[in-house]
């Protein structure tokens, strides 16, 4: 094994590692669905996305379509089960409606997924036409994931507050992208380096607007405390100087 292989290696697996912690960052929210034993307002859409996105990087990462990349089945195949996990939970929890709308999803999902996994393996028979083809498809989900930040930095920008975009989360994100641009560098791979490459940028923007906005969230948030507690000293006061319905003797 090479230098390059050896830190190729490395790197894959710190890659594993803030991946798995974004794909487990969703848990505190079925904790609450299921303490409420209902999903409430929330949405199905970024569990069906991160189903189909994980097993498209899953059916690139194998032997048979693009050799060598099996720290990309290992945490792709990991994060495909998580999601299953988090859907299984939210029809659980959910009404009929939208239980149903949920299944068909996730039927359509998992037929592209047969559909393209038949394809790649039986109707092409080279190892650069197969990562061609199902490393396009991969780079058109991974796109539509990262772009979905883009809704929340437009609130940001919008309100001046960063109270709904979590630190935590932009900041494993940029370091996930960080990790897998790096790893697909080492031994290039475009398929691996384009959507990775744009993540780390738009996660770049998400710090550069927290940095921004920061100081102005915290002000706001005193405000807004400090509204609800002239309010309440005035709920309790005008309770106190009401006067007494109960008849003197």
């Amino acid at each position: 094994m090479t230098t390059a292989d050896i830190a190729r290696t490395v790197v894959g697996i710190i890659g594993n590692v803030i991946s798995g912690a974004l794909f487990l960052s969703p848990v505190p929210t079925f904790i609450e669905i299921w303490k409420k034993r209902s999903v409430e307002q929330f949405s199905a859409i970024p569990y069906l996305a991160m189903v189909v996105n994980c097993m498209v990087w899953t059916l690139y990462g194998l032997p048979m379509v693009h050799p060598h990349s099996i720290l990309v089945v290992t945490i792709n195949g990991s994060g495909s089960v998580l999601a299953l996990i988090f859907i299984a939970l939210f029809l659980i929890y959910s009404d009929g409606k939208k239980r149903l709308k949920v299944i068909l999803c996730l039927l359509l999902e998992l037929l592209f997924i047969a559909a393209l996994t038949f394809v790649t393996l039986t109707q092409v028979h080279t190892f650069k036409k197969r990562s061609e083809i199902v490393g396009t498809v991969c780079i058109l989900f991974n796109i539509m994931m990262y772009a979905s930040p883009l809704s929340v930095m437009k609130l940001v920008i919008k309100t001046k507050s960063v109270e709904y975009m979590p630190f935590f989360i932009s900041l494993a994100s940029f370091g996930n992208g960080v990790a897998w641009t790096t790893y697909a560098l080492i031994r290039f791979d475009p398929f691996i380096t384009i959507p990775n490459g744009l993540g780390t940028l738009l996660a770049v923007a998400q710090l550069v607007l927290y940095a921004t906005y920061y100081k102005s969230t915290q002000r706001q948030i005193a405000a807004r405390n400090a509204t609800k507690e002239v309010n309440l000293s005035h709920v309790v006061v005008g309770n106190a100087t009401q006067p007494s319905s109960k008849p003197n003797h």
